[in-house]
């Protein structure tokens, strides 16, 4: 995008975790608690991402679309706000994918080792 890592795009990447990380959250804790009520892992995790679908999305594109008016301006000031805004906006359409894609993938990669920890924990 052309722009500069200055202090306005280091704390748009301090708000772009915290959001990527409350997303992530919300689904591997409905996953989690699916799993608890006796659910088997695969079918926990295919309920929890059709479930929390709509509210990761909500979450990002709310935040997007605060910020694409603050993305496209060109008037005077913009150049300081315009690299938060490049942060954020492009990082929570990578983070959204990898919530939606990934989190689910390394969960039911996972969720037999954690399986395994708690059964060992609990003998």
């Amino acid at each position: 995008m052309g722009e500069y890592l200055s202090v306005p795009a280091s704390v748009g990447f301090i708000a772009l975790f915290g959001i990527a990380v409350q997303n992530g959250l919300v689904l591997v804790s409905y996953i989690n608690q699916l799993r608890e009520e006796g659910k088997p892992t695969f079918q926990a995790i295919t309920e929890a991402s059709i479930l929390r679908l709509r509210p990761v999305l909500m979450t990002a594109l709310t935040t997007i679309l605060g910020l694409v008016p603050l993305l496209l301006s060109k008037g005077m000031g913009s150049e300081v706000q315009r690299p938060l805004a490049v942060v954020v906006v492009f990082g929570l359409i990578s983070s959204t994918f990898l919530t939606l894609i990934l989190i689910p993938v390394l969960y039911e990669w996972f969720a037999p080792k954690l399986a395994m920890d708690t059964q060992q924990k609990t003998n």
